[in-house]
């Protein structure tokens, strides 16, 4: 039988089908649908249909598109092999003449296509690399959720996350270094410099400590993120191209370094070399991705580090495993951040075995689901 997992998973594509064809599902409504297939018989077809028509569609004029989408979608999972158990019988196998050829529900699955070469068309033409925007941003796109933005708004996402990275890249450390000029007055070497003088007539100044601080970054480009993988990675280019000091990884059911392949005039340019990336959308081993990249590449961190991870917490590998990886990351490190996606849903909660493994050991667990879950980073970029 199909776990939680395979559920998750299959929804979350069904809702890029079902968005794509023009239904405006948000994350919550997505995941309402897992918890209606948690309690109905998969084995019966009927029942999944009913399941998710309730909980996904809001208006009756939407029940067509559902219902091309649903017979579509759900003979795409079972051709591939990617199926839940007991939702299409051999006899519904093959597709009937209404639905063969480009109909506009195929041409929907096509369209939100994990692979990044579908991601790529949404790029810029000119190769140019995005310019920043004034204060003239529409601040509504800040909170909307990933997973329901429009196509025709990626390109002015990708200019505000590029804002967002240039905010975070002039955090700084709250440690102030000695100045002669400008800054603020340091009181205690003040009294100290004038203790003999009776009265205080030299003023010592202090300011800002600018610290080489490293960033590591860990993104889930698995099945279960792909409704939040493109701008995720759109966020990692950014921070790649802004920061001084920065390492990036993928994972799935192995780790990739894409350091490499962030670097660009482009995210276009970008996003051409991570094809050469095999493993999105597939499964997630999170413990075995984080123990290689402790095994091969944990010399990037020290002190001096801080390592962000982004990912929902679902893991098909051991908890343990994962709880001592990041244990010997916590150790090194000078702050651990986790970002889950799924946490800008009021009704999450953290109890995949995969995420209950991990949440003791960060300094910090944050959403990572809009623009303003982004933004709102800046403020534990730092090291204390």
């Amino acid at each position: 039988m199909a776990g939680p997992r395979d559920l998750t998973t299959a929804v979350l594509r069904f809702g890029q089908m079902l968005r794509a064809a023009g239904l405006p599902l948000t994350l919550g409504e997505l995941m309402d649908g897992v918890r209606a297939l948690e309690v109905v018989d998969l084995l019966d077809r009927q029942d999944v249909y009913l399941a998710l028509r309730t909980t996904l569609v809001a208006r009756r004029e939407e029940f067509p598109a559902f219902d091309r989408c649903f017979d579509v979608f759900w003979r795409f999972q079972a051709d591939e092999g990617q199926g839940l158990d007991g939702l299409m019988s051999p006899a519904d196998a093959a597709i009937p003449e209404e639905h063969a050829g480009n109909t506009g529900a195929e041409a929907a699955q096509k369209k939100v296509s994990v692979a990044l070469e579908g991601w790529e068309e949404q790029g810029d033409d000119d190769g140019e690399p995005l310019e920043v925007p004034g204060v003239s941003d529409r601040e509504i796109l800040m909170d909307q959720d990933f997973s329901s933005f429009p196509v025709e708004d990626l390109d002015e996402v990708a200019r505000l996350t590029i804002l967002i990275a240039k905010r975070l890249a002039r955090r700084i450390s709250r440690r102030k270094r000695p100045t002669r000029r400008g800054g603020i007055i340091d009181m205690r070497r003040s009294m100290r410099a004038n203790l003999m003088k009776g009265e205080i007539i030299e003023l010592r100044r202090r300011e800002r400590r600018r610290r080489k601080v490293r960033l590591v970054l860990l993104c889930d480009v698995s099945g279960s993120m792909d409704l939040y993988s493109r701008f995720l990675l759109q966020f990692l280019y950014a921070l790649q191209n802004v920061f001084g000091r920065v390492e990036t990884f993928t994972f799935s059911t192995r780790l990739t370094r894409v350091t490499e392949h962030l670097k660009g005039a482009s995210y276009r340019q970008a996003l051409a070399k991570l094809t050469e990336v095999r493993d999105f959308s597939g499964g997630t081993r999170i413990g075995e991705s984080l123990q290689e990249f402790n095994a091969r590449w944990g010399n990037l961190v020290n002190r001096h580090t801080i390592v962000l991870v982004l990912s929902d917490g679902w893991d098909t590998g051991e908890p343990e495993t994962l709880a001592n990886e990041m244990l010997a990351i916590k150790r090194k490190a000078g702050r651990l951040i986790w970002l889950n996606p799924l946490l800008g849903n009021p009704s999450y909660e953290p109890l995949t075995r995969g995420m209950a493994a991990a949440l003791p050991l960060v300094d910090h667990f944050a959403a990572a689901h809009s623009l303003a879950s982004l933004r709102e980073l800046a403020s534990h970029l730092n090291l204390r």
